[in-house]
């Protein structure tokens, strides 16, 4: 029987952790602040903010809206990211991408202060992901696979992790950090070899290609762990992950389902990163 990582339980224990941070640091006169920036109103935007909120608001995050209008140039928006890193009183600052401009997006990119860049935006923040120097954090979702996978109890030392995607989103990162936590990783993508062979070879298997049903049952090895981080929509209009579940289900040790896997973490890894962020300027 194929077991479900939810991702609800992981995301409250690491909650209520988080909130007693919070509280400790409120302790010390220091109030842990994310800064969301969106241009816009886009519905998935909203979605996310309100969740985020949410999330904040359990994890005892403060937070601080910088709303502005579609139109908005490229010099406003940097008006706002500089404000930002000037503040010693916001810690972590979200920026809700794509931008219509993207010059506009680049240079916001390029200007934000990684020691305040939650989400891995900024080239500084790869930087420490890739080398594990600088103050930067890793992508909110890479880091949320390596929660989900503590949380569940696996230890990665010496483990054969096959990483199907190769984005600077997710992919490339959350194979360094997985190889940092000394997982053997080899990195695939949709234009692999022998996709399902080299996956099979695999004792933990990370989906994130960003494609729907790439990952099929011929993909899947007995007692395997199945780590799907794809949201897609399939043609009925529903969310799915891009390893075909019903195939998997039954085979693989364990699996993470879509919805309800590693998306319902992203949240509270935001909030983790803001903490760490605060704690650090107390150190």
């Amino acid at each position: 029987m194929t077991v479900l990582l939810k991702g609800a339980p992981a995301a409250k224990a690491l909650t209520e952790e988080l909130a007693v941070r919070a509280e400790k640091l409120r302790g010390k006169g220091v109030v842990p602040t994310l800064a969301i920036v969106r241009v816009g109103e886009r519905p998935d935007d909203l979605a996310y903010e309100r969740g985020a909120c949410s999330r904040a608001a359990k994890a005892g995050v403060e937070i601080r809206k910088y709303i502005l209008p579609e139109d908005t140039g490229k010099e406003a928006l940097l008006d706002v990211i500089r404000e930002i890193n000037e503040d010693e009183g916001i810690h972590g600052c979200l920026m809700f991408r794509p931008l219509a401009d993207k010059d506009a997006e680049a240079a916001a990119c390029a200007l934000l202060d990684p020691a305040k860049d939650v989400d891995c935006i900024t080239a500084g923040s790869l930087v420490t992901v890739f080398t594990g120097k600088g103050q930067g954090f890793a992508p909110c979702t890479a880091q949320a696979v390596m929660e989900l996978l503590a949380y569940y109890g696996y230890d990665l030392t010496g483990k054969r992790v096959t990483v199907i995607g190769r984005s600077l989103v997710i992919g490339k990162p959350v194979s360094m950090l997985l190889q940092a936590a000394n997982a053997t990783v080899t990195m695939c993508h949709t234009r692999t070899r022998d996709l399902a062979e080299e996956c099979r070879r695999a004792e933990i298997l990370v989906a994130c290609a960003g494609k729907a049903g790439v990952v099929g049952g011929n993909c899947i090895a007995k007692d395997q762990v199945v780590i799907d981080v794809g949201i897609n929509v399939d043609q009925n209009g529903n969310l799915c992950g891009d390893v075909n579940f019903a195939e998997a289900d039954g085979r693989a040790a364990a699996i993470t389902p879509v919805p309800g896997g590693v998306g319902t973490m992203t949240s509270t890894i935001l909030m983790k990163h803001v903490i760490e962020a605060a704690e650090r300027k107390i150190q």
